[in-house]
């Protein structure tokens, strides 16, 4: 059974930075063509729907929301799956808890950010709470 556990949430000032970390077990790396394992950062927002942040794909290509292109950085450890996202210049409206999602084979097109891109993962973390205060 696959398991993702998120760390690194907590408190900052706007204008702050964080790094949050995923730790898969049983992870597996593939990427083939076009289709690759692919893995994910999500936030959810009170009272707003699951949106992703930021996507990584086997072959190391990323894709980020708008919103925080330029500010966020995902990264992995190819050989334990292991995640992180390195959040710089937070703002309030970052706050949310976030997630780290993963599915061992997507098309690229599926390990992208878009909207509801979250049907497309079979696991997923607990959340770990990011506030950033102004």
């Amino acid at each position: 059974q696959v398991q993702l556990v998120e760390s690194g949430g907590g408190s900052v000032q706007a204008g702050g930075s964080l790094r949050l970390s995923c730790a898969v077990s049983r992870y597996t790396s593939y990427s083939v063509g076009s289709s690759s394992t692919c893995m994910a950062w999500f936030r959810q927002a009170p009272g707003k729907e699951r949106e992703g942040v930021a996507t990584i794909r086997g072959d190391g290509s990323t894709t980020y929301a708008d919103s925080v292109k330029g500010r966020f950085t995902i990264s992995q450890v190819n050989a334990n799956g292991t995640l992180y996202l390195q959040m710089n210049s937070l703002q309030p409206e970052d706050t949310a808890m976030y997630y780290c999602a993963y599915h061992p084979v997507l098309t690229w097109s599926r390990c992208t950010v878009v909207p509801d891109s979250r049907r497309n993962f079979g696991y997923w973390g607990q959340g770990t709470q990011v506030t950033v205060s102004s």
